[in-house]
Protein backbone atom coordinates (compact mmCIF):
# COMPACT_ATOMS: atom_id res chain seq x y z
CA UNK A 1 0.00 0.00 0.00
CA UNK A 2 1.31 3.44 -0.50
CA UNK A 3 0.95 6.49 1.06
CA UNK A 4 0.92 10.17 -0.37
CA UNK A 5 3.35 12.82 1.13
CA UNK A 6 2.05 16.14 1.86
CA UNK A 7 4.20 17.43 -1.33
CA UNK A 8 1.87 15.07 -3.44
CA UNK A 9 4.35 12.53 -4.22
CA UNK A 10 3.39 9.11 -3.16
CA UNK A 11 5.95 7.02 -0.62
CA UNK A 12 6.42 3.15 0.18
CA UNK A 13 4.99 2.18 3.53
CA UNK A 14 8.29 0.20 5.40
CA UNK A 15 10.12 -2.23 3.97
CA UNK A 16 8.88 -5.60 5.77
CA UNK A 17 5.42 -5.78 3.32
CA UNK A 18 5.01 -9.80 3.23
CA UNK A 19 6.98 -10.55 6.59
CA UNK A 20 3.90 -12.13 8.18
CA UNK A 21 3.35 -15.26 5.23
CA UNK A 22 7.52 -15.68 5.70
CA UNK A 23 6.43 -16.51 9.12
CA UNK A 24 3.63 -18.40 8.41
CA UNK A 25 5.29 -20.43 6.14
CA UNK A 26 8.08 -21.56 8.49
CA UNK A 27 5.95 -21.74 11.22
CA UNK A 28 3.43 -24.31 9.24
CA UNK A 29 6.64 -26.34 8.10
CA UNK A 30 7.86 -26.44 11.82
CA UNK A 31 4.71 -27.60 13.06
CA UNK A 32 3.79 -30.31 10.23
CA UNK A 33 7.91 -31.66 10.41
CA UNK A 34 7.10 -31.82 14.49
CA UNK A 35 4.01 -33.36 13.76
CA UNK A 36 5.68 -36.13 11.29
CA UNK A 37 8.10 -36.75 14.15
CA UNK A 38 5.53 -37.36 16.87
CA UNK A 39 3.76 -39.61 14.17
CA UNK A 40 7.21 -41.86 13.70
CA UNK A 41 7.58 -42.20 17.20
CA UNK A 42 3.81 -43.06 17.77
CA UNK A 43 4.16 -45.78 15.00
CA UNK A 44 7.64 -47.16 16.49
CA UNK A 45 6.58 -47.52 20.16
CA UNK A 46 3.28 -49.17 18.80
CA UNK A 47 5.81 -51.68 16.55
CA UNK A 48 7.73 -52.55 20.21
CA UNK A 49 4.54 -52.91 21.59
CA UNK A 50 2.87 -55.22 19.07
CA UNK A 51 6.59 -57.39 19.31
CA UNK A 52 6.66 -57.41 23.28
CA UNK A 53 2.86 -58.56 23.09
CA UNK A 54 2.90 -61.48 20.48
CA UNK A 55 6.71 -62.40 22.30
CA UNK A 56 5.39 -62.78 25.43
CA UNK A 57 2.25 -65.06 24.51
CA UNK A 58 4.32 -67.60 22.43
CA UNK A 59 6.85 -67.69 25.46
CA UNK A 60 3.90 -68.61 27.79
CA UNK A 61 2.52 -70.87 24.88
CA UNK A 62 5.83 -72.30 24.73
CA UNK A 63 6.31 -72.98 28.07
CA UNK A 64 2.68 -74.91 28.25
CA UNK A 65 3.81 -77.39 25.89
CA UNK A 66 7.77 -77.59 27.32
CA UNK A 67 6.89 -81.04 29.27
CA UNK A 68 6.17 -82.47 25.71
CA UNK A 69 9.56 -81.26 24.05
CA UNK A 70 11.55 -78.87 22.99
CA UNK A 71 9.74 -79.66 19.11
CA UNK A 72 6.43 -79.11 20.42
CA UNK A 73 6.81 -76.11 22.56
CA UNK A 74 8.55 -74.07 19.91
CA UNK A 75 5.56 -75.30 17.13
CA UNK A 76 3.18 -73.68 19.44
CA UNK A 77 5.05 -70.71 20.43
CA UNK A 78 5.20 -70.43 16.24
CA UNK A 79 1.52 -70.58 16.04
CA UNK A 80 0.55 -68.13 18.47
CA UNK A 81 2.88 -65.99 17.06
CA UNK A 82 1.91 -66.11 13.86
CA UNK A 83 -1.82 -65.42 15.35
CA UNK A 84 -0.59 -62.39 16.86
CA UNK A 85 0.95 -61.08 12.83
CA UNK A 86 4.51 -61.55 14.28
CA UNK A 87 7.64 -63.90 13.16
CA UNK A 88 8.97 -66.22 15.94
CA UNK A 89 13.18 -65.83 15.20
CA UNK A 90 14.10 -67.67 18.17
CA UNK A 91 12.81 -70.75 20.46
CA UNK A 92 14.71 -72.16 23.05
CA UNK A 93 13.26 -74.94 25.73
CA UNK A 94 15.64 -75.45 28.89
CA UNK A 95 13.97 -77.58 31.45
CA UNK A 96 10.37 -75.98 31.72
CA UNK A 97 11.56 -72.49 30.96
CA UNK A 98 11.18 -71.25 27.53
CA UNK A 99 13.30 -68.22 25.95
CA UNK A 100 11.58 -66.61 22.63
CA UNK A 101 12.18 -64.27 20.25
CA UNK A 102 9.57 -62.74 18.38
CA UNK A 103 9.28 -60.05 15.58
CA UNK A 104 6.34 -58.08 14.33
CA UNK A 105 6.66 -55.83 11.20
CA UNK A 106 4.86 -52.46 11.65
CA UNK A 107 5.05 -49.52 8.93
CA UNK A 108 8.70 -49.04 9.02
CA UNK A 109 9.68 -50.65 11.94
CA UNK A 110 10.59 -54.02 12.75
CA UNK A 111 11.42 -54.88 16.61
CA UNK A 112 12.66 -58.50 18.17
CA UNK A 113 11.68 -58.69 21.39
CA UNK A 114 12.42 -61.82 23.38
CA UNK A 115 10.64 -63.57 26.57
CA UNK A 116 10.94 -65.85 28.54
CA UNK A 117 8.67 -67.71 30.50
CA UNK A 118 8.33 -70.69 33.15
CA UNK A 119 7.72 -72.01 37.03
CA UNK A 120 8.19 -68.91 39.00
CA UNK A 121 10.89 -71.05 41.15
CA UNK A 122 12.60 -72.40 38.04
CA UNK A 123 12.91 -69.09 36.30
CA UNK A 124 14.35 -67.04 39.32
CA UNK A 125 16.58 -69.36 39.83
CA UNK A 126 18.28 -71.20 36.39
CA UNK A 127 17.75 -67.80 34.16
CA UNK A 128 18.66 -64.75 36.88
CA UNK A 129 15.10 -62.39 36.70
CA UNK A 130 11.93 -63.24 35.49
CA UNK A 131 9.96 -61.58 31.82
CA UNK A 132 11.18 -59.85 29.05
CA UNK A 133 14.65 -58.01 28.54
Amino acid sequence: MKTVAPDGREKARGGDRGVATVWVAVSTATLCTVFALVLALGQAVAARHRAGGAADLAALAAADRALDGAEAACGAARRVAMAQNAVLVRCAVHGEITDVVARSSFGPYEPAVRARAGPPAATHGAMGSAGET
